[in-house]
């Protein structure tokens, strides 16, 4: 089993963040905490992290990572722009359950899977997870489970599942918490992933936590209509 450490505990939370950066300096896959569900994570910009990410979840390039971003400035320099449309989504919900598809600069110098050249980002809301992402930068993150077993909301959970292929677990108690009712009907537990790769035109390609209304709301007419089995660029079920 990985290493755990508990992040209620200031010494074993110092020590975990500095474990968590050599270890993905070092192209190793980590567990850490998001405000959804726990994720797998590893540096970005490290195509055999990347490749050990989906590995350890029986994954194959064609389900691409998203990418976990510290703020909206971090997003920026990853996407080739930002649709003026999602700001006001942006200013609501991040840090929050919203996964935005963009494309992505084309001058990056990564590997994520067969994107298309997109790029899947959220800014999670959860402090352990912004501080770890101040430090290390992107990080390719997806649910820590194994492919086609529940997102994990517990620390113990995702180390049962992934086991050694990950070098710690940050455990930072049950995550996500959801009140049942809240979530909409058939959502998934993670963030709600948004498709604004093409111009004028957005799709909700996973329904997590943030209702559809909401983005409805904003995006008028401009958010097609649901389609019976969405699906996207961004590991529908594993994006956190």
């Amino acid at each position: 089993m990985p290493a755990i450490h508990d992040t209620a505990d200031p010494a074993s939370l110092l020590a975990g963040i500095r474990a968590a950066r050599t270890a993905i300096a070092a192209g190793r896959c980590i567990v850490m905490p998001t405000d959804t569900v726990y994720g797998i994570a590893a540096d970005a910009f490290s195509h055999q992290a990347v490749a050990g990410l989906l590995a350890a979840k029986g994954r194959d390039r064609g389900f691409p990572p998203p990418v976990l971003v510290a703020d909206r400035h971090m997003a920026a320099a990853l996407a080739e722009r930002i649709p003026a449309e999602i700001e006001p989504l942006l200013d609501a919900h991040w840090p929050g359950p919203l996964t935005v598809i963009v494309r992505a600069q084309s001058s990056l110098a990564w590997d994520l899977g067969d994107t298309g050249g997109t790029v899947a980002l959220r800014v999670p809301d959860h402090p352990i997870a912004i501080g770890l992402l101040q430090e290390t930068g992107p990080l390719a993150v997806s649910s820590a489970n194994l492919h086609g077993m529940p997102a994990p909301t517990e620390a113990a959970a995702a180390a049962e599942m992934l086991g050694e292929s990950v070098a710690l677990v940050l455990d930072a108690g049950t995550v996500g918490g959801q009140a049942p009712g809240q979530q909409p009907a058939g959502a998934n537990n993670g963030s709600t992933i948004l498709d604004c790769s093409s111009e004028g035109v957005f799709r909700i390609v996973r329904q997590g936590v943030l209702p559809r209304e909401t983005i409805a709301a904003v995006l008028g007419e401009q958010l097609q209509a649901a389609a019976p089995a969405e699906g996207g660029q961004a590991d529908p079920p594993a994006a956190g």
